[in-house]
């Protein structure tokens, strides 16, 4: 992708974001210094919270960028079927762990049920911003206490919203099915960024 002569900057910690955006073989500057606090209104509808944090994300970003910079900001949320309507409007959040029991706890509703993985997107420069974002379905099977234990104790899932990675052994004998985007599910849908890019630097 010709960048125009634009720097990119990816404001993210996570190193399988930093592995995703290096497969678009696309050059690109690490920075994570940043001033947002991630909160926002319990009553925000789910599926909109990866969108305001993605963007508060790059609002907070912890100075002006320059003419020739483009900052890329992200967020992934686990949303958690709920049962009866199946709505995933209020559905629980399930974001990264703050230890053993609420990883056990995150894998114990994920077990034997759908649920929905929605990562958020926002490119920026000195005068534009854009967002959107992606959707998937994942499929768990049943889990036992011993696969979850195994799991947990083996992988240390506490960077991981929902306290799992799709790439790693859960997925490998946990999930039954996929519908959407598997790199989106790992926490940056690729192909959502090569496009967003594109059209940011077409329409410089």
């Amino acid at each position: 992708m010709d960048l125009k002569g634009k720097r990119i900057i990816l404001a993210s910690g996570s190193p399988r974001r930093r592995e995703l955006l290096a497969g678009l073989d696309i050059d690109f500057e690490i920075d994570t210094r940043n001033n947002f606090e991630e909160k926002y209104n319990p009553g925000t509808p789910h599926s909109q919270v990866p969108a305001l944090m993605s963007e508060g994300k790059s609002k907070g970003f912890h100075r002006d960028l320059e003419e020739d910079e483009i900052l890329i900001t992200s967020d992934t949320m686990v949303l958690c079927l709920s049962e009866g309507d199946g709505s995933m409007e209020q559905s629980p959040i399930l974001g990264k762990p703050h230890g053993h029991e609420d990883a056990e706890r995150m894998l114990r509703l994920l077990s034997g049920r759908n649920h929905e993985v929605i990562t958020s997107v926002t490119i920026r420069d000195k005068h534009r911003m854009l967002t959107e974002s992606d959707s998937t379905i994942v499929s768990f099977k049943e889990l036992s206490d011993e696969e979850i234990d195994y799991y947990i104790e083996h992988f240390k899932p506490y960077d991981k919203a929902g306290a799992y990675g799709i790439q790693e052994w859960i997925g490998y004998i946990g999930i039954t099915g996929i519908k959407g985007s598997y790199f989106n599910v790992m926490g940056f849908p690729t192909h959502l960024v090569y496009r967003m890019l594109q059209e940011f630097i077409k329409n410089l």
